[in-house]
């Protein structure tokens, strides 16, 4: 789950200085609860679609949609929001990046497209890319983490409040924003059918990354404030570059951002299947349009990574004249929004549905497992709090995009 989120949020979170540390362990401590809701969830009903599945499980076909085209939404904007970053990342090789929006976005575009014919090939080659960038990812990560506190001096670095917030707004603002780290971690409850033993590999796959990727977040930005000034910080496009230059000069630096942008396009390229196998899954239960559910010659839904790419590339049109990291800011908000609802469902969910077991009917859920989907409803809440009117406004208005498509996918039925 390690991937775009990390690499651009030091810039975002530069003016809270050691406040932001505040944000990533409430995030972390929040994510770990929602791992093992849907952790539990999954133990249940390992099925195609993740919460999608478990909210329709539980509350029928109406709830099940607007879980699942919120969900989308959010997909879909974290697709052009790892976009962006990458193209933020890539700034360092070329600086015209940095200062021409119009080259800038044509660049995000092209490097859905690009991720999106690889995953028109088929799941094994996208498992061959996700193992290759799993170890580089982190490399970056921890030069960063390890220099910081070796050369670095974290206690220098100032606990702000730039906007005068009280203490549980501005905590709630943090995790909204280190929150987009995390979202993606229930990408590993879609694709049940395609997962060996989900009822083990699925709730130990979230639990495990929800704990490692806290760990790996916390240090990397440390890191990152106790080498780079927070004014530089925050206007960066490559952070974690800006970091490493400190601690090797120019060529760790060229090194790091290398890494960074194989890391991102890692993400992203898990990313952009799942969202397709998200929409696959609605259009089975007749809950989106047809053009979603068929399989190619590859064996995946090759429609459904057209349309979601498609609108991926119009959301970067919407938002190339904010600059890189204005428009990153926005998108992963709105994405991180959109993703916060339906983990709010399936925690409601967990506490309406249990398996009884060797009987497959459902039971009401009774005893810890309450106790933690509770925490973790509440948790959800609470980030939401944090979004701001803007980006509730901007998602709102991508969530009504969705009754179109709900009357005619009723129609078709």
């Amino acid at each position: 789950m390690i991937g775009n989120g990390v690499f651009l949020l030091p810039a975002l979170l530069a003016p809270y200085g050691t406040y932001s540390l505040l944000g990533w362990l409430c995030a972390g401590l929040g994510t770990l609860f929602i791992a093992f809701t849907l952790g539990g969830l999954a133990r249940m009903m390992p099925r195609l679609g993740g919460p999608y599945a478990y909210s329709r499980a539980a509350f029928g076909d109406t709830t099940g949609y607007l879980v699942g085209w919120g969900h989308w939404v959010s997909y879909v904007t974290a697709t052009s929001a790892g976009a962006v970053a990458f193209t933020g990342y890539l700034a360092f090789f070329i600086q015209p990046l940095s200062d021409n929006p119009l080259l800038s976005g044509l660049t995000a575009v092209s490097i859905i497209w690009l991720i999106t014919l690889v995953n028109l090939r088929g799941v094994r080659d996208v498992g061959v890319v996700q193992l290759a960038t799993t170890i580089v990812k982190l490399l970056p990560l921890l030069l960063v983490a390890l220099g910081g506190f070796l050369i670095g001096d974290i206690t220098a670095v100032e606990a702000r409040n730039p906007e005068q917030l009280s203490m549980p707004a501005m905590i709630a603002t943090l995790v909204m924003i280190t929150m987009w780290a995390y979202v993606g971690i229930e990408n590993v409850t879609i694709p049940a059918d395609d997962v060996i033993e989900p009822r083990k590999t699925i709730p130990r796959a979230l639990i495990v990354g929800a704990l490692s990727a806290t760990v790996v977040y916390v240090l990397a930005t440390s890191g990152a404030m106790a080498l780079v000034p927070a004014d530089v910080l925050a206007a960066s496009t490559y952070p974690f570059a800006d970091a490493a230059s400190v601690l090797v000069g120019a060529s760790g630096a060229a090194l790091v951002s290398a890494g960074a942008l194989v890391s991102i396009a890692g993400a992203l390229n898990g990313n952009v299947l799942a969202t397709a196998q998200l929409s696959r899954a609605i259009a089975k239960d007749d809950l989106f349009p047809t053009v979603f559910e068929p399989l190619n010659i590859s064996g995946v839904p090759a429609s459904g990574l057209i349309v979601s790419s498609l609108l991926a590339t119009v959301l970067i049109g919407m938002n190339y004249t904010r600059g890189l990291v204005a428009a990153f800011e926005l998108l992963i908000l709105v994405s991180t929004l959109a993703t916060l609802l339906p983990y709010a469902v399936s925690a409601l969910a967990a506490i309406a549905l249990r398996r009884a077991p060797g009987t497959g009917e459902i039971e009401a859920t009774e005893g810890p497992a309450t106790v933690v989907a509770l925490i973790a409803l509440l948790f959800s809440l609470f980030a939401i709090a944090g979004s701001g009117w803007d980006v509730a406004l901007y998602g709102l208005g991508l969530l009504l995009l969705g009754l179109p498509v709900r009357y005619l996918s009723r129609s078709r039925s």
